[in-house]
């Protein structure tokens, strides 16, 4: 999925794609080494530009879950194990996450998880079929903070669109960020959609968090330093 072009003028190099992750560098420790070693092609599945067959995948029938982005792994874990009725697809390029989640995988004994070590974005487009995600989790993306940098976020109206394709009527798209002007956005762009309802009760439009996303350890610690924590909850029509 690229940015709008309008505008670009001839022999320009062409605008960047939207992506759903920021390239950083990570050390890998001994665990993560070995769990990716040992775990990964069990729970690990290779990108390919073909649809996933879902029940084959974990074996059983049950609601699906997109998680775009889990950074370190520790909420994905924490909300497979509270929900085992659900099954959880992974996306996150950073191999330290992906090792980190696959010892979780391993430490919990969850088989309700899988992980493509890939942009998000493709795995939407090439291996998901439409309609068939119960729910979509986006805790915490990249909120590049430069207002110049901010056509580089992933909630935009483009996005959402092709997004909203893949969730089944009645699933959700939950999101969460701790960034003021993110949220904000969020919320715009969110609320302009027409496939998308929000269930907030509140009049500024933000949920009350879920009670399956768990407080991760750098948002109880903002949270005790009087930080804001916005999430979003969206159902489709």
């Amino acid at each position: 999925m690229s940015d709008d072009q309008d505008g670009q003028q001839p022999g320009q190099p062409p605008r960047r794609a939207i992506k759903s992750f920021v390239t950083r560098a990570g050390r890998m420790g001994t665990g993560q080494i070995k769990a990716l070693a040992e775990l990964g092609p069990k729970f690990v599945l290779p990108y390919k530009a073909e649809k996933l067959d879902l029940a084959a995948t974990f074996g059983r029938t049950a609601p699906v879950v997109l998680e775009i982005g889990f950074g370190m792994g520790g909420a994905t874990a924490e909300i497979a194990a509270t929900l085992p009725d659900h099954d959880f697809i992974g996306c996150e390029v950073h191999e330290p996450g992906v090792g980190a989640l696959l010892k979780l995988i391993d430490e919990k004994q969850l088989g309700n998880i899988r992980i493509v070590q890939h942009d998000a974005v493709e795995v939407l487009r090439d291996m998901v079929g439409e309609g068939v995600l119960a729910g979509v989790h986006i805790f915490f993306p990249d909120p590049w903070h430069k207002k110049r940098h901010n056509k580089r976020r992933l909630i935009q109206p483009a996005f959402v669109a092709q997004l909203v394709k893949h969730i089944a009527p009645g699933g959700y798209l939950h999101c969460a960020t701790d960034w003021q002007p993110y949220a904000e956005q969020m919320l715009e762009v969110l609320s302009a959609e027409p496939a998308l309802l929000n269930t907030a009760a509140a009049a500024t439009g933000y949920a009350d968090k879920p009670a399956y996303r768990p407080l991760t350890k750098f948002e109880a610690r903002g949270l005790r330093l009087g930080h804001g924590v916005w999430d979003l909850v969206f159902r489709k029509r």
